[in-house]
C-alpha cells in the first residue's frame, strides 16, 4: 500500500506557494483505528442485553399487576375493621367509620350483632378498644371501627 504526502520543495518554494506530491512506499501498515470485539459479536451482545432487558421488565410487570390485585384484599374477600367481609359489611346499616348515636337498650353486644352478624365477638372486641370501656351509655356518638 502506498501512501501520499505532501513535502513543500524548497525549489518550487520560491516559485510557487504550492507543495509538491511524492509517493512514498509502504513502510509501516495502517494502524487499526477500531479494535475490540467483531461486529457480530457486538450485536449478538446487544440482542441479549435487549432480550434481558425485555424479560425483566415483563417480571417486573407481572410482580406489580400481583400486588395490585393482593392489595385492595376488601374487593377479594378481605374483612373490614370489625371482622365482617367486605360484602355482608355493605349490605349492612353500618359501615366502618359511621358514627353511631346510642339508643335506649343498647348494649356493646346488640351494637356488634348489628355491625357482624356472622361473628359478633370479633366486632364487639373491636368497639371495646375503640371506646376504652365495656359500657355504652345512650345518646353516645359511637365511631364504627
Amino acid at each position: 500500500m502506498a501512501a501520499v504526502e505532501l513535502f513543500p520543495s524548497e525549489y518550487e518554494y520560491r516559485e510557487s506557494s504550492r507543495p509538491t506530491l511524492r509517493l512514498m512506499p509502504d513502510v509501516c501498515e495502517v494502524p487499526r483505528y477500531r479494535r475490540g470485539p467483531l461486529v457480530a459479536n457486538r450485536r449478538a451482545a446487544r440482542a441479549r442485553m435487549k432480550l434481558r432487558r425485555r424479560r425483566s421488565a415483563l417480571a417486573v410487570l407481572v410482580l406489580a399487576s400481583l400486588v395490585s390485585l393482593a392489595w385492595p384484599g376488601h374487593a377479594f374477600g378481605g374483612t373490614n375493621g370489625v371482622g365482617l367481609s367486605t360484602d355482608l359489611a355493605s349490605s349492612s346499616t353500618l359501615s366502618s367509620g359511621m358514627v353511631y348515636v346510642v339508643q335506649p337498650g343498647d348494649t356493646l353486644a346488640t351494637i356488634a350483632r348489628t355491625l357482624n352478624p356472622v361473628n359478633p365477638s370479633v366486632a364487639r372486641s373491636a368497639l371495646v378498644a375503640e371506646l376504652d370501656a365495656s359500657v355504652v351509655i345512650t345518646g353516645e356518638h359511637v365511631l364504627i371501627p
